[in-house]
């Protein structure tokens, strides 16, 4: 399949955060049968992160208070990408930061890199604007994508929160900026409270729901967004096996990206990707075109 002129060889790839950018896995995961690898977000400088706790497992999902903990783009290109060329995938490099001008620099910085696509995450806190994500207005997702594409030399797919009234206000922002492709969904805002220590179970006291749990949200979110805007989309949350995948293909997504699974079970990507094989086998299917975005 093909994503903004990035020809895929399956359509599963990793959630970002959830596969570090790849050497965590290797030794369960042969890199080169997933269709893309997606690095864990990577800012200006490097971040600590948020305290401890900041995971806690929850019904049917978990919370995380991470806070996009990384090394910063330096060690991304001296250590982190010249291992992920070793393999015959796709290469994305998922994007954070706290200012409009952090982002533009890393974007700058990855243009002479030896990668297939950027993932933008605008689910981050701009603190130029007092803490709101920049993903939550329209407005500044259409000004971030403008700025973002001026200095990409990869498409760009832009990672949007759940975190909104209505997500297809948000898409169409993105793609009058210019965006290539959209990914969606990223956690949903959710808590929990330890009844014995009678406190927050992560130190952030809020974190990002994901898993099981968010699915039909993000199922809903992805065929909503597919209608509403003409460029590929990426589908995630709560991807566990083929039949969830197959789910969000046919709510019109062009690939999808498994997350909190890979915590639970290291396989889950060549399972799943096993699974479709099966599937499409079984049910005469040459190609996934056939089936996206069936259901209307």
């Amino acid at each position: 399949m093909d994503i903004a002129g990035i020809t895929l060889k399956n359509p599963v790839m990793p959630a970002s955060g959830t596969f570090g950018s790849g050497q965590e896995y290797s030794g369960f995961v042969d890199l080169n049968r997933l269709g893309a690898v997606v690095t864990k977000g990577v800012s200006l400088v490097p971040w600590e992160g948020n305290s401890t706790p900041r995971i806690m497992e929850t019904a049917s999902g978990m919370i995380n208070a991470v806070g996009l903990q990384n090394p910063g783009i330096d060690v991304l290109i001296e250590r982190d990408l010249p291992f992920l060329r070793k393999f015959d995938t796709k290469v994305i490099v998922n994007v954070c930061g706290s200012t409009v001008a952090d982002y533009l620099e890393v974007v700058e910085r990855l243009a002479g890199q030896e990668i297939d696509m950027l993932e933008i995450n605008i689910s981050c806190p701009n603190v130029e604007h007092g803490g709101i994500a920049f993903g939550q207005e329209p407005g500044m997702v259409e000004y971030i994508t403008k700025e973002i594409k001026k200095k990409a030399a990869q498409p760009v797919s832009m990672k949007l929160t759940p975190n909104v009234t209505d997500i297809t206000e948000i898409a169409k922002a993105a793609e009058a900026g210019g965006a290539d492709a959209l990914s969606l969904i990223n956690t949903i805002t959710g808590m929990r409270i330890d009844i014995k220590k009678r406190a927050f179970s992560v130190a952030n006291k809020t974190g990002g729901l994901s898993g099981p749990a968010i699915k039909p949200i993000a199922l809903r979110m992805v065929w909503q967004t597919c209608r509403a805007v003409s460029i590929p989309v990426i589908g995630m949350g709560g991807i566990q096996s083929a039949e969830d995948a197959l789910e969000f293909i046919m709510a019109g997504a062009t690939a999808v990206a498994v997350g909190t699974a890979n915590f639970r079970n290291p396989y889950a990507m060549p399972e799943i990707i096993e699974e479709l094989e099966k599937y499409m086998d079984e049910n005469g299917i040459k190609d996934l075109q056939e089936i996206r975005g069936i259901v209307s």
